[in-house]
């Protein structure tokens, strides 16, 4: 029936959308106010982009924007993760350690800024210095304590051991901007990458080819990427042609597209998980048993097969198998009804007027379940957890909305729902200094851990690769033994695209989307 329904739409939008966009046609596209005759235009629909993602917009000094601006192709970082999440030069040809807390950057010599000025030491250390002035999370991330510029290179000492510095600095809230340029007031940037942006808004990015690019040739003209949440609009838009690919369709959409000569899927497995944060100002949620019993009563199985469709595998914890600190090396709650029952009883909670809802001292426990439907799994995933802790006597209210930021200020909200890339930096530390810790930035339900604390600090005082897995993997029991973070889903991520793209891969970072390379032939 959902085929159908899409089949049958797709008929109504190719002819609305036929005289705006020609049904597909590459070679003359409405673009707003212009008309582009004989160039290479690449129209990109996505799920991920906007305010709700926090990523409206190109500073990479606000929130999560940065994303946006290494994702579309303006800015990038002095190193970058490659297939296998190893770090490489990008901006940078190198770098020299020059002691625990002290390491020396060299600086490619032929980078110029989208406003024409060389990127050089002292560009890049106006950028790091501001980005470490205004950013939530690159100050307790970074600790630097000073930077040095001289001619093509840069200096930097931390407070700490640079044991993950450079990972660091290759989150997209690193990319390198000209701050003589400075912000504009829609956002823009000057950037080193392969494409400049035209127009921006919070729907919408529209750029052009950097023909000064350092990289070399530039395969496509212009690019316009627009933020399309509704998943069937998203399915249809690909159908008819209104855009060339896209990231985010919903799973039952993909069959659509699958064993289809005129499209081609680029898939890959990432670390982004699907996990709820517990509010530890509830005082309900203050309580281990209940804690527990919300973990074990939550099908993660049942979640992963039906509503996504195969599309992701059940979590344990924070990090995928692939890695050597993944859901292998540690244990949380199972699957069990029965168990989560009996738990929540020894809390005191029982159904004592029998509507099916455990009540203590004549309230039930009520759930305030927060989330965003800008990631179609969120939804599902608030779906499926509302029928399974029903299962187990638990009302489960939930609030998906864009606005979900406001709430958590104001703490309405006892679990908050969201997908984050776990290990964007290939190393553990990002995870940990990101949400859990008492000082971390997005640690939004208070969470707090005295050896979890310890064992951070030991790690930020180690190098060596295998012992801070091994301090990965225990810490990762100790909020899952608090129960303290529920996770439920890892994601396979896939890229949908018509034939004649190329040069357009789903990369296991979720950061490298338009590139030089992308090209619509």
């Amino acid at each position: 029936m959902r085929k159908s329904k899409l089949i049958s739409l797709l008929m109504v939008g190719c002819i609305c959308t036929s005289i705006l966009v020609g049904c597909g046609s590459n070679k003359e596209k409405n673009t707003g106010d212009k008309t582009t005759n004989n160039e290479k235009v690449f129209h990109y629909g996505t799920t991920a982009y906007g305010p709700e993602m926090g990523n409206a917009g190109l500073n990479p000094h606000d929130n999560y924007s940065g994303w946006s601006t290494v994702r579309y192709g303006v800015g990038e970082t002095l190193f970058k993760f490659n297939e296998s999440m190893e770090l490489e030069p990008w901006l940078a040809t190198g770098y020299e350690k020059i002691d625990d807390y002290t390491i020396k950057i060299n600086l490619r010599d032929d980078v110029n800024f989208s406003s024409g000025r060389k990127m050089d030491g002292e560009a890049v250390k106006e950028c790091l210095e501001n980005l470490i002035a205004v950013h939530d999370r690159a100050p307790s991330d970074l600790d630097i304590s000073n930077i040095s510029a001289e001619g093509q290179s840069i200096t930097i000492t931390s407070n700490k051991k640079v044991v993950d510095l450079l990972n660091y600095l290759s989150d997209p809230y690193g990319a390198i901007i000209d701050m003589e340029y400075g912000v504009t007031e829609d956002r823009n940037v000057a950037g080193t990458g392969p494409f400049i942006a035209e127009k921006i808004s919070d729907s919408e990015i529209e750029l052009v080819k950097n023909d000064n690019y350092w990289g070399g040739e530039v395969k496509t003209d212009r690019v316009i990427v627009k933020s399309i949440t509704d998943g069937d609009t998203l399915t249809m838009a690909l159908q008819s042609g209104e855009i060339d690919a896209t990231q985010g369709l919903p799973y039952a959409s993909l069959e659509l597209f699958n064993n289809n000569s005129d499209y081609k899927i680029s898939s890959t497995d990432t670390s982004r998980t699907f996990f709820g944060a517990i509010n530890y100002n509830n005082e309900n949620l203050q309580d281990i048993n209940v804690r527990k019993a919300i973990a074990m009563a939550i099908d993660k199985k049942g979640f992963t097969t039906v509503l996504l469709n195969g599309n992701g595998t059940p979590a344990v914890g924070a990090f995928p198998e692939n890695f050597s600190f993944g859901d292998n090396n540690v244990t949380a709650p199972e699957y069990n009804v029965e168990e989560a029952k009996k738990l929540l009883s020894e809390a005191g909670w029982e159904d004592t007027n029998g509507d099916g809802y455990v009540d203590k001292d004549g309230k039930n426990l009520t759930i305030r379940w927060l989330t965003y439907p800008g990631r179609q799994e969120l939804p599902l995933l608030a779906e499926s957890v509302q029928a399974s802790l029903k299962d187990v006597g638990i009302d489960v209210k939930v609030n998906s909305t864009a606005n979900h930021l406001d709430y958590i200020k104001s703490g309405e909200w006892d679990i908050y729902a969201s997908a984050f890339v776990t290990a964007p930096t290939g190393d553990p530390a990002y995870f940990f200094t990101t949400h859990t810790l008492k000082d971390s930035a997005k640690n939004r339900g208070n969470y707090y851990n005295e050896e979890l604390e310890k064992l951070y600090a030991e790690m930020s005082d180690t190098f060596d690769t295998d012992k801070r897995s091994e301090l990965a993997i225990k810490m990762q029991q100790i909020i899952l033994d608090d129960s303290a973070f529920i996770f439920a889903s890892h994601l396979k991520m896939s890229f949908v695209m018509k034939s004649n793209i190329s040069g357009f891969e789903a990369h296991p970072s979720d950061y490298y989307e338009i590139t030089a390379d992308l090209s619509v032939e």
